[in-house]
């Protein structure tokens, strides 16, 4: 039986692909909000707006942004309810933000779907330079891993990556209970706000060297990087560790030691 979510008389079925849940508590919304910084003079832009949650909140401080709905009968619906909002009627993930950004650098908000976070952060971070900074509710366990420290079990790719190049903050957890159709896992409030310089040269050589560091959690980074580097000029010591034990101070004098094999 497919699960339906009714709002001011319009029912939409929910699309399980879509990672579709639907925050229903007002005082949550608020709290992003305000944690976002949002202003009225500001170029916002909104992920997955659904039946307008946060929609309604940012209108209170800015009365026209832009929103991201791939759901056609969401996007009628918010095309309706919020006619002022410039809706884009489309996939985020193929989104042109640098074309968004084009007067200002992007606030981004949004309550984003589980089934997808990973790639929507991706691309966050692929444009940070269009972003001042997003502000997003996810799946609690992935921005766990996201802030995680060296040396846990949470600590990987997805933390090295974002926390190199944006200083990220876990805000606040968000129980299953306010959301309909209520998820199996619980949520939590993150925010990026990318840095104002990169700290690599070359941050598309940096992603692929930590990829490649974790390429295998349990092999040191001795065996992770020996068919990609030339490794002569690291010590030995720090090769004999594992990706995870290093910070990510760590991570750049590596890189910058290091030398790709042609």
């Amino acid at each position: 039986m497919r699960k339906v979510v009714e709002y001011k008389h319009t029912e939409i079925a929910v699309k399980k692909k879509l990672g579709q849940n639907f925050l229903t508590d007002r005082n949550i919304t608020r709290k992003i909000v305000l944690a976002s910084g949002a202003g009225p003079q500001e170029n916002i832009l909104e992920i997955g707006p659904g039946f307008g949650a946060l929609t309604r909140e940012i209108i209170c401080c800015c009365p026209v942004f832009t929103v991201v709905e791939k759901d056609r009968k969401l996007a009628e619906f918010i095309r309706c309810e919020y006619p002022q909002l410039k809706l884009i009627e489309g996939d985020f993930l193929e989104t042109d933000l640098a074309a968004l950004a084009e007067a200002k650098p992007l606030r981004v908000l949004g309550n984003i779907p589980y089934s997808i976070t990973t790639p929507i952060l991706f691309k966050l971070l692929e444009h940070r330079n269009n972003i001042l900074s997003a502000t997003l509710m996810m799946q609690h366990e992935v921005a766990m891993r996201i802030v995680a420290k060296p040396g846990t079990k949470d600590y990987g790719i997805l933390a090295v990556q974002l926390q190199a190049f944006c200083d990220v903050h876990y805000l606040f957890k968000v129980g299953r209970k306010v959301f309909r159709p209520q998820p199996g896992v619980d949520s939590a409030v993150l925010q990026m706000t990318p840095k104002i310089n990169d700290p690599v040269d070359d941050a598309d050589a940096f992603r692929r060297f930590v990829r490649t560091a974790f390429h295998q959690r349990r092999k040191t980074l001795l065996n992770n990087l020996k068919e990609s580097y030339n490794l002569d000029s690291v010590k030995s010591e720090t090769l004999k560790l594992r990706a995870e034990a290093l910070s990510i101070e760590a991570f750049f004098e590596l890189f910058r030691e290091l030398k790709p094999l042609l």
